[in-house]
């Protein structure tokens, strides 16, 4: 009997090595954007996680490559990756991407120092004021159109540390960032103290959808991007999607286990 059940266990052993074998592979490239992209975050991030198992219901087995922002998107563009995680979109990214559907629901928020007496209706009341920046960043069509004016400088750097740190110095008046991003960088790099001395301005300068994008240099783009789409429908229809923001907000892809992320507001759920 427990032969017959080792054989038996092996066998499905066996069957269960094959299939994964089996499983075709897919490279995608990402920008490091914790808590929804990073190498130091369990599953590499919430979004991470969701993109590989969407994939895997389709019978692919996912890796990630980190690679600064606008390496992803000339890397992705020309072939290099599957797809590439995860962007806002632009005009003139469809030349080289087609668009899934939307995959992260976001809040883009000005942070300033508490002390720095702030606030706005229209970008125009940012006027004269020097702003920080992400490399290969997007703000929404309509502030990149500002930006464009000349009526603002944006210092772009590549990290949320260092814009941080800039806006600590009053080197720049406001730092613009999804406010779960931002509020992630604050605890993960800095001191209570100095934590204490920024805040958000509550009106939201974008909310906005973010997605996976499918170079258009591959063949397989358009039918890999239907699957991709037909499954996360069903993770939405099913509640299986928001479950990955509860468990999100619960801490559970923070390195410690159970350590609920502690953010001056709370996370967004999309």
């Amino acid at each position: 009997m427990n032969a017959r059940r080792l054989c038996t266990s092996l066998c499905l052993l066996l069957c269960l090595n094959t299939q994964a074998a089996e499983r075709q592979a897919l490279s995608i490239s990402v920008g490091d954007w914790p808590p929804y992209l990073s190498a130091d975050l369990k599953h590499n991030g919430v979004i991470a996680h969701l993109i590989s198992d969407l994939f895997a219901d389709e019978g692919y087995r996912v890796s990630f490559q980190f690679l600064p922002w606008p390496r992803a998107y000339a890397a992705t563009a020309a072939g290099r990756f599957a797809a590439s995680a995860i962007w806002m979109h632009k005009n003139e990214r469809e030349a080289d991407f087609l668009y899934s559907a939307p995959i992260l629901d976001e809040q883009f928020v000005f942070f300033h120092l508490k002390d720095f007496p702030f606030d706005w209706q229209s970008p125009y009341d940012l006027t004269g004021m020097t702003l920080g920046g992400g490399l290969g960043y997007s703000y929404g069509a309509k502030f990149d159109a500002f930006l464009d004016t000349g009526n603002v400088r944006m210092e772009r750097v590549s990290s949320d540390m260092q814009n941080f740190e800039k806006l600590l110095k009053n080197r720049v008046a406001l730092y613009p960032q999804e406010i779960n991003v931002g509020y992630a960088a604050l605890h993960s790099h800095f001191s209570a103290a100095d934590i204490g001395k920024i805040t958000h301005h509550r009106k939201p300068l974008l909310n906005n959808f973010s997605y996976l994008l499918f170079p258009t240099q591959l063949e397989g783009s358009q039918a890999l991007r239907e699957r991709f789409n037909r499954r996360l429908q069903q993770y939405r229809d099913s509640g299986r999607y928001q479950q990955y923001f509860r468990d999100l907000q619960l801490g559970k892809y923070q390195q410690t286990p159970g350590q609920a992320i502690d953010l001056e507001a709370d996370l967004v759920e999309p």
